[in-house]
């Protein structure tokens, strides 16, 4: 089970976590989980720039060494980077030192002080330990249900463009699972977007409102 749309008590309860960047501007930002993978992440950097968007991937350690080229390039090529893990480990199911230590295993290639748990899972300890090491904890506003096998590319389609806003942050993934969806989705919710005059930026941490301790 899981939330398209981030509600905002969730996002009270959980105030040190990014959850979106408030802005009265025409401003999206589309993030891309798990990759770099080796046809997914280099159709989602064609896409973008063929509008000129800029976007944060947060990416694998290992996948980060797998493919060390493709991650220059999303580098190269403007967009931001962020930590995902080494192994993309599940906060609830791993003990807070092994977590912990897995981030910056991936810290030690991915140079980023943003960070995304997998599956959004992690544990308190976890978190304060996280923020204390001076990441932001980057969550999202509206998850497109790409990697769900039971939800239509269609579907995928219209979650993204009946519930993003000015700020939002919005979920992908460049990953096998994905991709099919990816490629019916993005060019569209890049094109329909673009027509409404908004923007796509990479998140940086100068842009995020330091969040409170929990």
């Amino acid at each position: 089970m899981y939330l398209v749309k981030t509600p905002s008590i969730i996002k009270k309860m959980f105030s040190s976590f990014v959850w979106d960047i408030p802005t009265k501007e025409k401003i999206l930002y589309l993030t891309f989980d798990d990759g770099p993978h080796e046809k997914a992440t280099p159709f989602v950097l064609d896409e973008l720039k063929k509008h000129h968007a800029k976007a944060t991937f947060f990416c694998i350690g290992k996948n980060v060494v797998q493919y060390p080229a493709i991650y220059q390039r999303i580098l190269d090529e403007g967009h931001a980077a962020g930590n995902h893990t080494q192994h993309h480990l599940n906060g609830w199911k791993t003990k807070t030192n092994e977590y912990i230590n897995d981030i910056r295993e991936a810290a030690n290639i991915i140079q980023s002080d943003l960070f995304r748990p997998p599956y959004g899972k992690i544990k308190r300890s976890q978190s304060s330990k996280v923020n204390s090491e001076s990441f932001s904890i980057i969550m999202w506003d509206v998850l497109s249900g790409d990697f769900d096998l039971n939800v239509s590319k269609e579907k995928c389609l219209q979650y993204v463009l009946n519930n993003a806003i000015g700020g939002s942050i919005i979920v992908f993934h460049d990953s096998t699972k994905a991709f099919e969806k990816l490629q019916y989705v993005l060019p569209k919710v890049l094109g329909y977007f673009t027509e409404k005059g908004y923007q796509f930026q990479a998140i940086k941490k100068a842009k995020v409102k330091t969040p409170a301790r929990v």
